[in-house]
C-alpha cells in the first residue's frame, strides 16, 4: 500500500475527531511544511534537505541515522552514537503547534519533540520543553525551569540535588497513560499556548500540562528526538497569532 493511500485511510478514519483540530489550523498561519517525497543522491550520509540538520556528524561520527524513503523520514540510531538522534528545524513563533504523522515500529522506540532557543544562554543547549509519546506514554516536561537550567544540571549531574531541588523537579513533569500499537501510523498534535502544552492523538487529547518555562517568548528551533527508532511524515508547523491564541 503506498504512502498516499495510506495517509487518504488514516483520513478517513480520524476525521471525525480530528475536525476540531482542523479548524484550529485554518486560524493559525502555516510556517513550515514537509511531506518527504524527495530522493537523496547518496546513502552514506545524512541528506534530508528543506532546512532540516542532524546531529549525526558530532555525535555518531559521520554515520547515516536519517533516511528518506517512500515519502517519509526514517530515524535511526547508529551503534557507535553517544546521544540519541536529533533532527532539526528552524521554527520561530510564540504560540503555535506542529503537527505530523508518525509510526513506532518497536515497542521500545519512542518519539520526542524538543522545542529550544538556542539564543537563551541560561540552560543547556536551548532546551525549553519537551513532548514524548511512546507505545506506553506521553510526557511533558518543561525543561528551561527543570532539568535544563544550568545551575539545576550542574548539581544533578554531581549528584547534589537538595531534597527541595528534587521536589521541585517533580512539578515540571507530568506523564500520561495511552498505548500505541507499534508499526501503525497515527496523527499527532503538539500544541503550545502561553504556558501551557497539550498533545492530542488522532484528533483525540492525551494530556495537558503547564509550567512557566513552556511560556519562553520565542520558540526558535525544533528537535526531533529519537533514542533508538521513529519514523515520520507530513510535518506542519504553525504559528498562532495572539488574537486566536486567546480563546483557544
Amino acid at each position: 500500500m503506498n504512502k498516499r493511500l495510506i495517509a487518504t485511510c488514516c483520513c478517513l478514519l480520524s476525521v471525525l475527531l480530528f475536525s476540531t483540530v482542523a479548524t484550529a489550523a485554518e486560524r493559525g498561519t502555516l510556517i513550515f511544511e514537509d511531506d518527504f517525497e524527495r530522493n537523496e543522491t547518496q546513502e552514506n550520509t545524512d541528506e534530508i534537505g528543506k532546512g532540516w540538520g542532524s546531529n549525526s556528524k558530532t555525535r555518531a561520527a559521520g554515520n547515516k541515522q536519517v533516511d528518506l524513503r517512500d515519502g517519509a523520514m526514517y530515524i535511526y540510531i547508529h551503534k557507535v552514537a553517544d546521544h540519541a538522534v536529533s533532527v532539526t528545524h528552524p521554527a520561530e513563533f510564540r504560540d503555535g503547534y506542529v503537527a505530523l504523522r508518525f509510526m513506532l515500529e518497536d515497542k521500545q522506540d519512542s518519539l520526542g519533540l524538543n522545542f529550544a532557543d538556542l539564543q537563551y544562554k541560561p540552560v543547556h543547549a536551548g532546551h525549553l520543553f519537551v513532548a514524548r509519546v511512546s507505545t506506553m506514554d506521553v510526557q511533558l516536561q518543561d525543561l528551561k525551569t527543570g532539568n535544563m537550567d544550568l545551575r539545576i544540571r550542574e548539581l544533578r549531574q554531581a549528584n547534589q540535588l537538595t531534597v527541595a531541588q528534587q521536589e521541585m523537579l517533580k512539578t515540571k513533569a507530568a506523564k500520561f497513560p495511552n498505548r500505541l500499537e507499534p508499526g501503525k501510523w497515527y496523527s499527532l498534535l503538539v500544541k503550545v499556548v502561553g504556558d501551557t502544552l497539550t498533545l492530542s492523538i488522532d484528533g483525540k487529547e492525551v494530556g495537558s500540562f503547564s509550567s512557566e518555562g513552556i511560556a519562553h517568548p520565542t520558540k526558535r528551533m525544533l528537535r526531533l528526538s529519537v533514542p533508538k527508532n521513529a519514523v515520520v511524515d507530513d510535518v506542519k508547523i504553525y504559528s498562532l497569532a495572539p488574537a486566536q491564541t486567546a480563546g483557544s
